[in-house]
């Protein structure tokens, strides 16, 4: 499938005194390689939004092998699964800058309306993208 890769300078404010990445800190830097994922697609999040659209996080697991730390260069690949319907799922691989696996990530999004809240297909410029991409 379809992926992105984005590198990610660790900042001091996402560790802790130890100077190690806080685990909270992962969750933003997913977010970071789906925004560069739809960049790629040449799809923008913000216009999706202002288009009346939202895409939540339903879902988000992430298995650790390593630390990173202030300082560090994360390289952050992020796949799509499978052609999105009312679900866009991804998977994540977090590498540092020597090249050893960090851990790896999945999350489920949902698009919604960004009105009612209620559940919607994929965008159809997107689906439109993704599907082409393919080929």
């Amino acid at each position: 499938m379809i992926s992105s890769k984005k590198n990610i300078e660790i900042r001091y404010g996402e560790t802790d005194q130890m100077g190690v990445v806080y685990h909270g800190s992962y969750p933003a830097y997913l977010e970071i390689g789906r925004i560069d994922w739809l960049a790629q697609m040449g799809f923008s999040y913000a216009q999706m939004e202002r288009d009346g659209h939202i895409l939540p996080v339903v879902s988000l697991q992430i298995d650790f092998n390593k630390s990173l730390y202030f300082g560090d260069t994360l390289s952050l690949e992020t796949r799509l699964l499978k052609i999105p319907q009312v679900k866009i799922e991804f998977e994540y691989r977090l590498i540092n800058q020597k090249g050893e696996l960090i851990g790896t990530a999945k999350t489920t999004l949902a698009f919604m309306n960004k009105h009612t809240y209620k559940p919607i297909a994929c965008p159809e410029g997107l689906l439109k993208k993704i599907k082409a991409t393919q080929i």
